[in-house]
């Protein structure tokens, strides 16, 4: 006599109902920490990268006596190896902006528009200024 064995393959619907409801669970507490990360990550690369222009625009001061008058444009060069950046190109925050680079005697600024691509703004549509960047 062969003894016939009830072998069960799949899952049942009770034991399927009960992973969703964990996954369901585990998403639920984690989602919302990562859901602001990248808006802050992308305000950090724009402050960094106003630090290498801020370091940039020190050296254009240190080569001609003044900060530039006519904008970050006076950082390229007429060819790509005369210009103050490798290639020859303005850096573009992380929305895509040109950066804008204010003058005040001898002191500088530089401001991106951040998200909404517009002055003022909250949150990551806020403008970032360089002279504000680490400070909260």
């Amino acid at each position: 006599m062969k003894k016939v064995t009830n072998t069960k393959n799949a899952f049942s619907l009770m034991e399927l109902l009960i992973v969703i409801l964990i996954l369901g669970l585990l998403a639920s507490l984690i989602l919302p920490n990562l859901m602001g990360k990248a808006g802050n990550a992308k305000r950090d690369i724009t402050c960094i990268q106003m630090n290498t222009i801020s370091q940039t625009l020190k050296m254009y001061k240190l080569d001609n006596g003044m900060y530039p008058d006519g904008g970050l444009k006076a950082l390229l060069g007429s060819d790509s190896s005369n210009g103050y950046f490798s290639d020859n190109k303005l850096p573009q925050d992380s929305w895509k902006n040109d950066y804008i680079y204010t003058k005040s005697g001898e002191s500088f600024d530089i401001i991106s528009l951040g998200a909404d691509k517009k002055e003022g703004g909250e949150g990551e549509s806020a403008d970032i200024k360089f002279s504000l960047c680490g400070k909260k």
